[in-house]
């Protein structure tokens, strides 16, 4: 006489709280996930900082908030700039020497960060290092070296120029040579609709000087103003080297208003 194999018991059936607190979770990802995305639309977004473009004011590894409502909402204020309308909502231009954020415009899709020197009807010229705004210099006045060090662990010390705008607005920038490529231009007018661009680090920037890279951005183009900087790192240690996070961060440089 055969073993009958014991009969298995059936499989519980899931219950209904369990359905509901799984959809309940589901419900929650996606509300928090749109929540996310309507505050990088709609307020702040965060950036960092890749390139030396934008010394001193700017260093390679600091990480910032932009806020979307300062010039109001365009396109690109959306995440992959879908081309849902044209030109800007509740627009508020920008002002001389706000630090933006602004989509390429020769691509559309890859963010700048540069500092705008020119608004629209502008006369722009760079003549021997100096910016010169509607035929006249803008004051300069050299101060103390800038220091900094590499990410290779090197200490430079490179020229640095406290310059201010007619209207006061002041601002540090940085000059190795007066007669560089982009210390000489000829006289830029910046059209309708549009603003001059420039990067703090003026031998080290692609930027409005450059009508092939950059050239003047478009309103639509802006994708707001750099406002807050919330974190910074020097790079020196990665993020799987948790015991080097300490001494890599630029502790002195957090929650620093950009100006």
């Amino acid at each position: 006489m055969t073993d009958k194999p014991a009969a298995q018991a059936p499989a519980p059936a899931e219950t209904p709280e369990k359905k509901e607190g799984f959809w309940h979770t589901v419900r929650g990802l996606i509300w928090a996930g749109l929540i996310a995305l309507g505050i990088r639309t709609l307020a702040y977004e965060p950036f960092n900082i890749p390139s030396e473009s934008m010394l001193p004011t700017l260093l390679v590894g600091d990480y910032l908030f932009v806020s979307k409502f300062s010039y109001g909402y365009s396109r690109h204020s959306m995440l992959f700039s879908p081309p849902l309308f044209k030109g800007r909502v509740f627009e508020t231009p920008p002002k001389r020497g706000d630090v933006a954020v602004f989509k390429l415009p020769r691509d559309n899709s890859t963010d700048y960060i540069k500092r705008i020197v020119g608004l629209p009807g502008d006369r722009i010229q760079m003549r021997g290092g100096v910016l010169h705004l509607d035929g006249q210099p803008i004051r300069r006045e050299r101060v103390e070296d800038f220091r900094y060090l590499t990410r290779s662990g090197q200490l430079q010390r490179l020229a640095q120029y406290r310059e201010t705008l007619p209207d006061g607005t002041s601002f540090l920038t940085l000059d190795l040579d007066a007669n560089g490529d982009l210390d000489n231009t000829r006289e830029y007018v910046v059209p309708p609709g549009h603003y001059f661009a420039m990067g703090d680090n003026r031998d080290n920037s692609l930027d409005s000087r450059v009508p092939a890279g950059v050239g003047f951005v478009p309103a639509e183009n802006l994708v707001g103003r750099a406002d807050l900087m919330f974190f910074s790192t020097d790079g020196s240690a990665g993020w799987l080297e948790p015991w080097g996070w300490p001494s890599a961060i630029r502790f002195s440089r957090m929650f620093r208003p950009i100006r």
